[in-house]
């Protein structure tokens, strides 16, 4: 099957507010449950992480903070809307693991906790259209991840958002059912996102190694698709 090859436009307003994204397509992706080879490397960086994560890093590291930082530039003053690499540190920090869901998504996870970047992926198959980093209206339809119904969007905050009006992910803290990856995707979009204490070369150094990943685990092939090259 096809797959539409979809754009990826951040909005002038956005810019200004000084978020830096990387999106990067991945093709012909065969994912799974999970995969052993892949384990033992997780275990290795996890055990590397858990001997120096503190509770007092996640609240005061620079490329943490600023995830916070974006969401008061935006009037976001709940703290319930955690940050995902944030989130991922602290169940690390609780559990000593990190959420099993399936093998793109595990890798995707593991480098956000690496990186201390936000990490996200959008099964191609029902991304309609274009995909926009832009301010809410609004008026977006959102099914969060997992949950039992749609909510409202409040307005004036940022997310990633299809030529459908359906916004993919709220802020950097949760995505949409409706393109989450699954043991059957095989195409998807792969978002990247920093802010301004996040320098481009810390997020092309995660997009490299979420390509070797990708490459050595899920034999996908991957394109960079926004900043152009």
């Amino acid at each position: 099957m096809s797959h539409q090859q979809p754009q990826f436009e951040v909005a002038p307003e956005i810019q200004r507010l000084g978020i830096r994204c990387l999106c990067l397509l991945l093709k012909d992706i065969q994912n799974k449950a999970a995969d052993p080879a892949f384990e033992e490397l997780k275990e290795q960086r996890l055990s590397e992480l858990r001997a120096r994560i503190t509770r007092e890093q996640i609240q005061q590291h620079p490329l943490l903070t600023g995830f916070w930082q974006l969401h008061q530039a935006v009037g976001i003053q709940s703290k319930k809307e955690v940050p995902s690499p944030v989130n991922l540190l602290t169940f690390l920090l609780e559990k000593g693991t990190l959420p099993q869901i399936n093998l793109l998504v595990d890798i995707y996870n593991l480098v956000s906790v690496s990186t201390c970047l936000a990490l996200g992926a959008h099964d191609l198959k029902a991304v309609k259209g274009n995909i926009h980093l832009r301010l809410t209206t609004g008026a977006e339809h959102f099914w969060p991840l997992g949950a039992p119904q749609a909510k409202s969007v409040r307005a004036g905050a940022y997310g990633y958002v299809d030529d459908q009006h359906d916004l993919l992910c709220w802020l950097e803290v949760r995505q949409a059912e409706k393109t989450k990856i699954t043991l059957a995707t095989t195409h998807c979009c792969c978002i990247l996102q920093g802010h301004p204490a996040a320098d481009p070369t810390t997020l092309t150094a995660a997009a490299q190694e979420l390509i070797a990943f990708t490459t050595q685990f899920c034999a996908s092939q991957a394109t960079i698709i926004f900043p152009a090259e």
